[in-house]
């Protein structure tokens, strides 16, 4: 009689399990439920007892733990996917995307006086697309001092490259008279580069 009642159990845990398994975080008690089930099932065949309902009980109990076994792994992998990808559209992957994806080149500052304490200023930025797809980039650049200090920041942007295509913007357009100096000699550097 105690072999009749582990072999309901199983196949009810197994009906269980198997149904529950495609649900997110519930799956975690589905896979606890199905190796609950695949035993009582594996229970009652050694003990020659009632074989329908612990076989029954058994197979669902695998395919539970299986279901949510490859569920939890494409949904990791996906949700992995996701974080890399707005870490590229972030900036936290910077250098990654330098790598791979977009070649950078920063030209020489250069600037006009007009007079009157206005100055045309201007850094020629090259950005090519490397990825075999329509992207769009923005990349922060920062003008440093010889002793390594911050003078300015900016930011240039092209939207909408197609594989391969170049790009020149400029960036640094604004700078204000009393940076002038300090940006004729400054060194220029990337900080931050974003794909999306």
């Amino acid at each position: 009689m105690k072999n009749n009642g582990l072999a309901t159990a199983s196949m009810v845990l197994g009906i269980i399990a198997i149904c529950t398994s495609f649900i997110p975080i519930i799956n975690n008690a589905s896979f606890v439920m199905g190796i609950l089930a695949a035993i009582f099932g594996i229970i009652v065949l050694l003990k020659k007892g009632k074989k329908g309902k612990a076989i029954a009980g058994l197979i669902l109990g695998v395919l539970a733990i299986v279901f949510t076994l490859s569920l939890q792994k494409s949904w990791s992998d996906s949700l992995n996917e996701l974080s890399n990808d707005l870490d590229t559209i972030s900036g936290a992957n910077t250098d990654e995307v330098l790598n791979t994806s977009v070649d950078v080149s920063l030209g020489n500052f250069a600037y006009t006086d007009q007079g009157y304490g206005l100055f045309d200023t201007k850094l020629p930025v090259n950005i090519t697309n490397k990825t075999g797809e329509r992207k769009s980039f923005s990349i922060e650049i920062e003008a440093l001092d010889a002793n390594g200090n911050r003078i300015a920041t900016d930011t240039v942007y092209a939207s909408n490259l197609a594989s391969g295509q170049t790009v020149n913007e400029e960036a640094f357009i604004f700078v204000s008279s009393d940076k002038i100096d300090a940006m004729k000699s400054a060194t220029f550097k990337i900080i931050d580069a974003s794909m999306y």
